[in-house]
């Protein structure tokens, strides 16, 4: 597949196109958290099949193009993969945005705020090269560490950061009050 990756700018226009490829995966296991010692001694995660699979779709509580009505996405950088002339993924990182508490108010910290690649490609390298590029690009602007969230009902994500050289950095249990079954799985890629 001739994938090539282009940067364009961080629009409405250019977000909504983006959300076109739904950011929606079937849940089939889940990564099931075992405190030790109460904790102290940390968590320990194994990975459970679900009783019955569903689909989850980040899309269904925010769409991208929803997201420069919430912040100002003038710091942030879209980077898109096409195969020809068609979108098969895209990668949105934010940067120096106050609102963006992921950001923890620092300059040398970016955040993959959002990867997605479409179906058809999956398993192809696209998500591969658009983190790549993601961490070349977050380097160009003085960042010394990429940060990515997700949950522990997003398996195949978390095997992906992995693999990527992704540390997992943060855990929090009870981070979504409305999803009390998704913990927040926060990673961590020293630049």
């Amino acid at each position: 597949m001739p994938i090539h990756i282009v940067e364009e700018p961080v629009t409405a226009n250019t977000l909504a196109d983006h959300g076109a490829i739904r950011a929606a995966f079937q849940v089939q296991t889940v990564l099931e958290p075992t405190l030790v010692d109460d904790g102290l001694g940390g968590i320990e995660f194994t990975e459970i099949q679900v009783g019955e699979p569903w689909v989850k779709d980040y899309d269904d509580n925010e769409a991208p193009a929803e997201w420069t009505s919430r912040f100002d996405v003038s710091n942030w950088s879209l980077l898109t993969a096409y195969d020809s002339e068609k979108r098969v993924g895209g990668a949105v990182i934010a940067f120096d945005t106050p609102e963006v508490h992921m950001l923890d108010s620092r300059e040398d910290l970016a955040v993959l705020w959002d990867i997605r690649v479409a179906p058809e490609a999956r398993g192809s390298g696209v998500g591969e090269r658009l983190f790549r590029r993601a961490e070349t690009s977050s380097r160009s602007r003085g960042c010394h560490v990429l940060k990515v969230e997700t949950q522990n009902i997003n398996v195949p994500a978390c095997g992906f950061y992995q693999r990527m050289g992704c540390t997992l950095g943060a855990i929090n249990r009870f981070a979504y009050p409305d999803l009390p079954d998704e913990i927040q799985l926060l990673w961590f890629k020293r630049l």
